[in-house]
């Protein structure tokens, strides 16, 4: 049995199954309701169901006249005291004529099991769901669904019970069908010489027995792995075709190659054909993957190829089938492609002679439509004259296409020449781009960007519905139209689009921002990027925008602009307000010292000095926090700045131990910066570096190198070195290592936050007791 035979099989089995299962559940529901009313009406009738019990009289038919399924009374022996309509037409008997005892109705195999029902409804006063096969005297044999109460006496002791049966028979059956044909398919699937796996997420959950002869692998083993843990699709090409962006499958059914590694570490390669099944809500529920082995088809495709390529180097003048007629339809000359491309079984030169039109006759079955092939082909004869690239179909799928040579001497005609071609692959590649055209023409349709195509002189030849909402055209209105006359721009503008168009012209890609009144009236900001479109030649045909509309990012920028601003004039504030009292501070402290020198002891002058040494480090915070906060808002005035010289200058001014020296190791370059910034870059790195030094003589290296994009900086010394959970810490605000007084915590802050605007990064390498290097780079030509 191949493999469509037996996919077909399990088609037909699956629909078979829906089918029985939908009339199952449109069943089972229609007597669940049946069920539900015949148990609301056993409530209401039990009270008096109770004084019925002793007349017997014409009563009993008021109490269940309405119930729809059989609905028996009986005593507690079993004897049937009263029933209605449908419950004596079921069993086949009328209470009222005959004496019959319903357990005697109870089929031999279910008689244990209705002795066990009945104990617990004495015990409980209440049976549900009593599932049973009964002998009924009309209908033979039928399964049954009772739901069943006992009815009491004034004193509460019981004294009959009344039931509702339903008919569950044809429920049974359905069931019974569902397992046959489960285990139909089951035994199709295990059988079938298609290898078969079911995956959940992904994961195999069962596989049948040729799968597991196939790689090896013992189901258990199986059972861990996902399909890609024993295979990879060779064919990248034909998987982006199948796979959507997000890695999901475009279509619930596809089928591609995919190779197989055995647990012996052999390959093999399968046909796989996956179909998913999901659920209401339009999720995954499982795949069926189906995998048929064609590693000798492969093998033997290698080997067509392979002779294919041999035969094509001998005759490499020859690329098409040739076949020449005389005047009377006579074959005088062929070749082997001619005869590959009809398939005949013969050599070429066995054919010269050969009745064409005779032999056309024969070989009718080889075209798709034979009629239309012979009536188009006596036309061409006829009329005698050149023709090119007719096409043909074939019955096996192909298209050929063939040219008509019409061969004459001296005006007198002498036959014809055709040469055929197999433009199969041509023709369904014109079919396959044209639906990937469609594809991406919906994708670029949809997308959020608006995209127009211009030609070299600036007119519209494409766009998309984003670039039609963008503008306020319709897609009629504008094809065709100048770009540029288009637009609603302003001198400025109207003169950069111009410009970044002759761009395009040189080969030239690039980004820019206009600014464009829209059909409402409202400025709008546009970030446009474009690119150069080219023909087949790679000549510039024109050029190709998508356009994002930045307005609301504008406006956004422009209230940062204004905030920083606001908050760059509140730190100047501040810092005045705070330094203020200080200096009064100090002032007040000088009088003391002043003034009460003599007066003072020894701890008292001592608590000056400490105050006035608190007071220096809150004036030292307050302008750390002034520089902190105007680092990214000052314009950079990048200008020629000789680094040694800085270096000299700093260490002119800061406080360095007598025990430590600072040195430049090598020559430091000269680079284009800001001044200002350099000061404060490498100041904050010296100045926290001598500081931290407890070594008897202290060293701090300064050096510099050029890599091929930035400037790299070293300051290395031989100090007490920074624990490696501090290596980030530091160079956030506030945060200082240690008790040293005169830190504030924002030096190496200001040094990220230059070397961020410099486009560069800080890093350090630290050992304890041994020392600390600082690192980072800034960007050249910024």
């Amino acid at each position: 049995m191949d493999s469509n035979k037996e996919v077909e099989l399990l088609k037909r089995a699956l629909k078979r199954e829906k089918t029985a299962r939908r009339a199952a559940e449109s069943l089972l529901e229609e007597k669940s309701k049946q069920l539900y009313d015949a148990s609301m009406h056993l409530r209401e009738v039990n009270g008096r169901l109770k004084g019925m019990l002793s007349t017997k009289d014409s009563l009993w038919e008021d109490a269940f006249v309405n119930i729809i399924d059989p609905y028996v009374v009986m005593d507690i022996a079993g004897n049937v005291l009263s029933m209605n309509q449908s419950a004596k037409e079921f069993f086949g008997f009328d209470h009222e004529k005959q004496n019959i005892n319903l357990t005697s109705l109870v089929h031999k195999d279910y008689v244990e099991y209705t002795k066990n029902a009945f104990a617990s409804l004495m015990h409980t006063g209440i049976i549900k769901n009593y599932n049973a096969k009964l002998n009924t005297l009309s209908n033979g044999e039928r399964y049954v669904n009772m739901n069943a109460s006992l009815i009491y006496d004034d004193k509460g002791n019981p004294i009959a019970a009344q039931g509702v049966i339903r008919d569950t028979t044809r429920e049974v059956e359905i069931k019974e069908l569902l397992e046959d044909q489960k285990k139909q398919q089951d035994i199709i699937v295990e059988n079938s010489s298609l290898g078969i796996l079911l995956t959940v997420k992904d994961v195999v959950v069962k596989a049948n027995k040729t799968f597991v002869e196939l790689l090896g692998y013992s189901a258990t083993e199986l059972a861990s792995k996902t399909l890609d843990d024993i295979s990879s699709v060779e064919d990248l090409d034909a998987l982006e075709h199948i796979l959507k962006s997000d890695g999901t499958a475009v279509s619930d059914k596809y089928s591609i190659v995919r190779k197989f590694r055995k647990k012996t570490g052999e390959t093999l390669f399968g046909k796989t054909s996956v179909n998913t099944v999901r659920n209401k809500e339009g999720e995954i529920v499982y795949q069926v993957v189906m995998i048929e082995d064609i590693t000798q088809d492969r093998i033997a495709e290698e080997k067509i190829r392979a002779s294919e390529q041999r035969m094509s180097t001998l005759i490499t003048n020859l690329q098409t089938g040739i076949l020449l007629e005389d005047a009377n339809r006579k074959m005088v000359l062929t070749n082997k492609k001619f005869c590959e491309l009809f398939h005949i079984p013969i050599a070429p030169e066995s054919l010269v002679g050969v009745d064409c039109k005779a032999y056309l006759e024969k070989s009718r079955a080889v075209f798709k439509n034979p009629d239309a092939v012979i009536e188009r082909l006596n036309r061409v004869l006829e009329a005698r004259e050149l023709v090119m690239s007719d096409e043909i179909e074939l019955a096996d799928g192909r298209t050929l296409e063939r040219d008509y040579i019409p061969l004459y001497v001296d005006n007198v005609y002498q036959g014809h020449l055709w040469s055929y071609s197999d433009v199969t692959i041509k023709k369904n590649y014109r079919k396959n781009l044209e639906a990937e055209r469609r594809k991406y023409g919906s994708i670029v349709d949809n997308m959020n960007l608006g995209l127009v195509e211009i030609d070299g002189d600036g007119n519209i030849l494409m766009t998309n519905s984003r670039f039609l909402e963008m503008i306020g055209y319709s897609k009629e209105a504008i094809v065709g139209q100048n770009v540029v006359s288009l637009m609603q721009l302003d001198d400025v503008n109207r003169k950069k689009i111009r410009e970044q168009i002759n761009k395009r012209k040189q080969h030239v890609s690039d980004s820019y921002e206009i600014e464009i009144t829209d059909y409402n009236g409202n400025l709008r900001h546009w970030l446009i990027s474009a690119g150069p479109n080219f023909d087949e030649s790679g000549k510039v045909i024109g050029s190709i925008g998508v356009h994002l509309d930045i307005t609301e990012q504008k406006e956004l920028e422009k209230q940062l602009a204004e905030s920083n601003k606001g908050l760059q004039e509140y730190a100047h504030i501040v810092s005045h307000d705070l330094k203020s009292p200080l200096r009064s501070v100090t002032a007040l402290i000088t009088w003391l010292q002043e003034d009460y020198a003599e007066v003072l002891d020894e701890n008292g002058k001592n608590t000056l000095r400490m105050i006035t040494d608190k007071i220096e480090g809150m004036d030292r915070l307050i302008g750390g926090i002034l520089k902190y906060s105007t680092v990214n808002n000052d314009t950079l005035d990048n200008t020629a700045v000789n680094l040694n010289n800085v270096v000299e200058e700093i260490t002119d001014i800061i406080y360095i131990p007598d025990n430590v020296q600072v040195k430049i190791k090598g020559d430091l370059p000269t680079i284009q910066a800001d001044k200002v910034k350099m000061h404060q870059l490498f100041q904050n790195i010296i100045g926290n570096a001598v500081v931290n030094i407890d070594k008897e003589v202290g060293l701090v290296e300064v050096s510099g190198k050029e890599t091929t994009s930035h400037w790299q900086f070293s300051v290395k010394d031989n100090g007490v070195g920074i624990p490696k959970e501090y290596h980030e810490k530091i160079f956030k605000i506030f945060q200082s290592i240690g008790n040293n007084e005169r830190s504030t915590g924002i030096g190496l802050s200001i040094v990220k936050k230059i070397i961020d605007r410099y486009h560069g990064k800080v890093w350090l390498d630290s050992e304890i007791g041994v020392g600390t290097t600082f690192h980072f780079t800034l960007k050249k030509n910024l």
